[in-house]
């Protein structure tokens, strides 16, 4: 059955020598459009995009990691002979297989490894030999940095992720030669697949001014204020940083205490309203939340200055404040995501230090002020990287929003980067409309000044947790955060690991309601519970081992949300009348979702 499936897949692939000539003609010519968008921007003195020191870290680091191999000549031989027998076992099964013989395969793919689904990796003896000695290859060289003596911790991260970088780059599944898909929608199509494909990395590289932006979605099936970030509200205060939005009340009565939220300043905050179905600041507003958001601003060069306790000062302060002022209320709920939640953390050791007591319970999503379980991030975060990092912030004034997100997208590679790579510019496929994935590539800057500070205070030092962080002229000791928190990790979070989140628990003075979402940074957070998708789970406190407080953990279906719900108004419960927006005392100034999203990097 599965050699007559190959045969009828085998069937019209001999391609029309006229029609794939012209497509051959036709690749040329748009490559050539291509290299020259590629190459303006470099000849007037543009630099490359990029993480800064990236490629020096790049070579310094796999150069360290082959001296030490090669110091011992005897273990290189044995590491290589490894390598030989494991192919040989391949190259014994793949002709038992030939002779007609059952064999077994000498590796598989990992099984959340969707790059070899089609059926002919497995049917086809030579795609799946090729398929096999890749993945004896990958293994091999991810194991070599694993053994390695003598090298310190840091250096062996960087060359784990750099060989996992290589091993993803040089994958069959990414050349039409070596991909059984791609070479038959090529011959089917007379090659007209990879005209389609040039000319959209054409259209890429235009827009990217020479820099590629890779196109993770159709870009076109979505307007922010339109389908995305659509939840009626009015912007009621702006400074230079921010601009803060009160969303339109959808029930009668709502909770007395205001809900106010600290979005990511790398991101924009539409990934918390995303389409009315996905929103949880909709849900929230819909649950009788009297919702707040911090929209940051996109920053040019002008705000290179801002830093850290400015955008503590002029974000989470003065969002406060004009919560206060628009609702009466001196105390309210806070909730913040990723490094909002950070920036939270801190703005609340430090009220703590002052005595201001306005933040009555705290929830933070997907945050961490403990640094060591990082993650893959700090592969990135060294003196040697920071200091060319700041170096090219220094002549700009911020981090370009692209360069960050050319960082987050090379954390999941293989889910980011190459099936795009594949589907778009050799398939000359256009991706599906995904919000999320818009949300995505509508990345924006940061000043130098903040993310200095940032990355060498968190990642680098660790300083919240080791109490050494210095804001505002006091130090910052998260032990007198006494308010109840809900601090939310995501199990296959690659940004803000759960283990590093659940450290983080422990650092805090008052109860922490520990809880993990399934999915990733995104994806467990924005789950909404009508989509009926993963699950969550509860436990004791976040004391001792995260291994431990997992095994004993109960598991939930579906989304955390009500979980939360609950647990916010078991703390305060008391309603009030629907508020109008702004309380008679801040103007509005403009319809949500406000100005401030609108700047594109």
């Amino acid at each position: 059955m599965a050699q007559q499936d190959q045969e009828e897949r085998t069937e019209n692939l001999v391609p029309d020598a006229e029609a794939f000539g012209r497509n051959m003609i036709r690749l040329m010519e748009v490559g050539g459009k291509v290299m020259s968008s590629y190459a303006a921007p470099r000849m007037n003195g543009s630099p490359d995009a990029g993480p800064a020191g990236s490629l020096a870290s790049f070579a310094t680091t796999l150069g360290a990691l082959a001296q030490n191999w090669l110091k011992d000549p005897k273990r290189a031989l044995d590491a290589q002979a490894e390598l030989w027998h494991s192919y040989m076992g391949l190259w014994t099964g793949a002709m038992q297989r030939m002779m007609g013989q059952q064999t077994e395969p000498a590796i598989r793919p990992h099984p959340g490894d969707k790059r070899f689904s089609h059926p002919e990796w497995s049917e086809n003896q030579f795609f799946d030999f090729v398929k096999q000695a890749y993945l004896l290859t990958a293994r091999w060289a991810e194991n070599m940095v694993e053994r390695t003596n003598d090298i310190d911790e840091h250096t062996r991260r960087k060359a784990e992720f750099y060989v996992k970088q290589i091993s993803a780059a040089l994958a069959p599944t990414n050349f039409v030669l070596t991909n059984p898909e791609l070479l038959r929608e090529t011959l089917a199509s007379n090659g007209a697949n990879l005209v389609r494909g040039m000319e959209l990395l054409a259209e890429d590289l235009e827009s990217g001014k020479g820099d590629l932006k890779i196109r993770q979605t159709d870009l076109s099936a979505f307007t922010v204020g339109e389908n995305l970030a659509v939840t009626p509200g009015k912007v009621v205060y702006q400074n230079e940083l921010i601009q803060l939005i009160q969303y339109a009340p959808a029930t009668k009565q709502v909770l007395k205490r205001p809900l106010v939220i600290v979005p990511p300043w790398i991101n924009k905050y539409y990934i918390l309203d995303l389409s009315p179905k996905k929103s949880f600041i909709k849900w929230c507003v819909d649950e009788g939340h009297t919702v707040f958001v911090i929209s940051w601003v996109n920053p040019d060069k002008r705000l290179a200055h801002k830093t850290f306790e400015d955008y503590m000062r002029e974000g989470i302060f003065a969002a406060l404040d004009a919560a206060e002022k628009a609702t009466g209320e001196k105390k309210v709920n806070a909730v913040g995501y990723c490094v909002g939640g950070t920036l939270l953390a801190v703005a609340l050791a430090y009220m703590a230090s002052k005595r201001d007591n306005r933040v009555a319970s705290a929830t933070f999503l997907a945050t961490q002020v403990e640094f060591t379980y990082a993650g893959d991030l700090k592969v990135f975060v060294d003196e040697e990287q920071l200091a060319a990092l700041e170096k090219d912030m220094k002549e700009k004034g911020y981090l370009e929003g692209r360069r960050m997100a050319a960082v987050f997208d090379l954390l999941r590679a293989n889910d980011l980067i190459w099936p795009y790579v594949v589907n778009t510019y050799l398939k000359g496929e256009v991706p599906f409309p995904f919000d999320i994935l818009y949300w995505n590539s509508d990345s924006t800057h940061v000043p130098a000044a903040n993310h200095s500070y940032y990355l060498r205070q968190c990642y680098l030092k660790n300083a919240i947790a080791k109490g050494e962080m210095v804001i505002g002229g006091r130090k910052i000791d998260l032990s007198k955060v006494r308010m109840p928190i809900y601090n939310l990790a995501t199990r296959e979070d690659h940004i803000a690991p759960a283990k590093s989140v659940f450290l983080g628990s422990q650092f805090f003075g008052g109860p922490v309601r520990y809880v993990m979402s399934g999915s990733g940074h995104i994806a467990g957070v924005v789950n909404p519970p009508s989509q009926d998708k993963y699950c969550y789970w509860t436990g004791g406190a976040a004391k001792g081992g995260f291994d431990d407080w997992l095994k004993a953990a109960d598991e939930h279906p579906g989304s955390w949300w009500p979980d939360w719900q609950q647990w916010i108004t078991a703390l305060h419960d008391k309603k009030v009348p629907a508020r109008k927006i702004g309380g008679g005392k801040l103007k509005p100034i403009e319809d949500a979702p406000g100005s401030y999203v609108k700047i594109k990097d």
